[in-house]
């Protein structure tokens, strides 16, 4: 018997599974296809038949998986509903006769309910796969809950964070423990971006702690100790929401601090973010 089933979680969250829907949406149906392609999913599921809906206060949306499974793509709220007309149809979808007056344009919105789970929630939709809709009081059997790939580490390359994320990301090591091992195991030539105008900060990171503990610093104090960046900062105290940080160079532990501090230099000779750039040394 499986240890967790999709009611579980609807009704963890407040929701009744008497007046929650369960949508599975097939890819292997050329229409859907083209409209998930396309970007049309939202859209295509507001078209329905008018009591398509009755006595429901919510939506769970799934697109089809291999065999039976399914994957969680959004839950919506249900609203009031329209005869489809083509005055609603968004421009480029796919099938314009949807809008002949025959179905209804429901007003769906997205809800944060669940949304943790969008895309990573799977579950087995069971052999009545043709039954493309049901209530959720028919029980389906969670295979699987995939990694929040928020939370897994992408790669010193891949690293471009905000200020807002790098705040979460230091401040919670339980779920970010990946990040907080990658950054404390180098040295690194970092670089910081004020997306608002472009100019630019060149740092380096070594001794203890590694990158982490120097990234730490503005989360600390939203400067860093930098002498630009502290008179920016006084000048226009939100300006620190607008930086972004990423990673240039990594560099082994084993090198000297003042080799760490010649590679820094050459950054910014090359990006010349001293003469143009956030850098006052």
């Amino acid at each position: 018997m499986p240890s967790l089933y999709l009611s579980d979680i609807l009704k963890r969250n407040g929701l009744d599974i008497k007046r929650v829907k369960l949508i599975r949406h097939s890819l292997n149906h050329d229409l859907f296809a083209k409209c998930y392609l396309d970007g049309f999913t939202e859209e295509y599921q507001k078209i329905q038949k008018p009591n398509f809906f009755k006595n429901c206060d919510y939506i769970l949306t799934f697109i089809s998986e291999p065999g039976t499974s399914a994957k969680f793509h959004g839950c919506y709220e249900v609203g009031v509903s329209t005869p489809a007309e083509k005055h609603l149809m968004k421009k480029g979808f796919p099938s314009p006769e949807m809008f002949d007056g025959k179905y209804h344009y429901f007003d769906l919105k997205e809800s944060s309910t669940l949304s943790d789970l969008k895309n990573r929630l799977i579950i087995d939709w069971g052999k009545s796969t043709m039954s493309w809709h049901q209530w959720a009081t028919n029980d389906k059997e969670v295979l699987v809950i995939q990694e929040n790939p928020k939370l897994s580490f992408c790669g010193f390359e891949n690293v471009f964070l905000s200020y807002y994320d790098l705040k979460e990301i230091v401040e919670d090591r339980v779920l970010y423990e990946n990040w907080h091992t990658a950054l404390e195991s180098i040295y690194a030539i970092y670089i910081i971006v004020d997306v608002s105008n472009g100019k630019q900060y060149v740092g380096s990171a070594y001794g203890e702690g590694g990158l982490l503990k120097r990234w730490k610093c503005y989360i600390n104090t939203k400067h860093g100790g930098n002498v630009r960046m502290i008179k920016l900062i006084n000048e226009d105290p939100e300006r620190y929401k607008f930086f972004q940080f990423s990673i240039l160079q990594i560099l082994p532990k084993t090198v000297r601090e003042d080799d760490v501090i010649k590679i820094e230099n050459l950054y910014k000779k090359k990006l010349q973010s001293r003469e143009f750039g956030m850098n006052e040394n």
